[in-house]
């Protein structure tokens, strides 16, 4: 067992995460980072680290593991103490005066002790929402996410769903495939309308209103069957990979048990300065709640910037919750010199 002594516990390492590594070590913080996955960039790296991201303040178009590499980069600054592939489980809270302490044990069995704590785990541990038909070809045509758009190459693909996941991969994979289908069991698109637009002006084939009913195949996938409600059978069509971009059931695991109000048992309910109902615990991204809550890595930026430096001030009552501009850290340019006249 290691125990690791610092400032600040960031709890996911996500780009939201990432940030908020960078903005503790801003303040002065020592700072660990605790993430399941084994690798940082949460779900933009687990999920879909080719595709293309368009809402990132200052990137017109950013890959999604463009982003989590420059977020790394810059978190790095802070020195921070990572704890990859492991899980946070217990909070205990050392006993004392003052600001609140905590003891947090990893599923690996490492202890991490700190001032404060804020929770950016994303939506937690999540599973794919299965498609009914055709689980057996899992592995052999049938995915529920695209890390890697290469075996698509030159392939017939159905995707199934209606969300930006769904409508991401259709443009994503729309050069390199040799047909791509979406079918949707909706009339409208969950995803944004500038995306839906983006899929009806491609080669893209839309089926609305409608289901893979099966998949057929022998050791790997060949047919799906498409039934349109309100017909009778099913068109069949050619398709070596189906992506079935359904979703995915959050799970937040030990930390509903860290004495937090949650809002629908997956989210965390926080006020404006990203406190949690438990005393030097905050929260930061897609995993709170309070009214008027967009969920974007744009605003989780500023969320967890705000927690960080609420959390601070919890340990450092004496300094300022305004940490100042990054630009003041910068020495000032030298003045140009005279040039001779003539």
């Amino acid at each position: 067992m290691t125990t690791h002594k610092v400032d600040l516990l960031i709890v996911g390492a996500g780009p939201v995460g990432l940030y908020g590594v960078y903005y503790a070590g801003v303040r002065g913080m020592k700072v660990a980072v605790i993430d399941s996955l084994s690798e940082v960039g949460g779900q933009v790296s687990a999920l879909y680290p080719e595709k293309l991201i368009f809402d990132i303040a200052g990137y017109p178009r950013v890959k999604g593991r463009e982003l989590v590499t420059a977020l790394a980069a810059q978190a790095a600054s802070a020195d921070p103490v990572y704890l990859l592939g492991q899980e946070a489980q217990e909070v205990q809270e050392i006993e004392g005066e003052g600001p609140p302490r905590f003891s947090v044990q990893t599923s690996s069995g490492d202890v991490v002790e700190c001032g404060g704590i804020v929770v950016t785990a994303g939506i937690g541990t999540f599973t794919p929402r299965k498609l009914p038909a055709g689980e057996e070809f899992l592995g052999r045509g049938l995915e529920y996410f695209v890390p890697d758009p290469t075996p698509y190459q030159d392939t017939d693909v159905v995707i199934v769903g209606g969300g930006d996941s769904a409508l991401d991969w259709a443009l994503m994979l729309e050069p390199l495939a040799a047909s791509v289908t979406v079918v949707h069991r909706r009339k409208v698109f969950r995803a944004h309308q500038a995306t839906v637009a983006q899929v009806e002006a491609s080669r893209v084939r839309m089926i609305v209103d409608a289901e893979v009913s099966e998949l057929r195949g022998d050791s790997t996938l060949q047919k799906a069957h498409i039934t349109v409600k309100g017909t009778d059978g099913a068109e069949i069509v050619d398709c070596q990979n189906v992506v079935a971009a359904l979703g995915f059931m959050a799970n937040i695991g030990p930390l509903r048990e860290w004495g937090m109000e949650l809002h629908d048992n997956r989210h965390i309910v926080v006020d404006s300065a990203m406190r949690t109902a438990r005393r030097g615990i905050f929260a930061a991204g897609d995993i709170t709640e309070y009214d008027g809550k967009v969920r974007l890595i744009a605003v989780g930026f500023g969320e967890v910037a705000t927690a960080v430096n609420n959390a601070f001030v919890l340990m450092n009552p004496d300094e300022q919750l305004f940490p100042g501009h990054s630009t003041d850290e910068q020495p000032a340019p030298e003045p140009a010199l005279a040039q001779p006249a003539g």
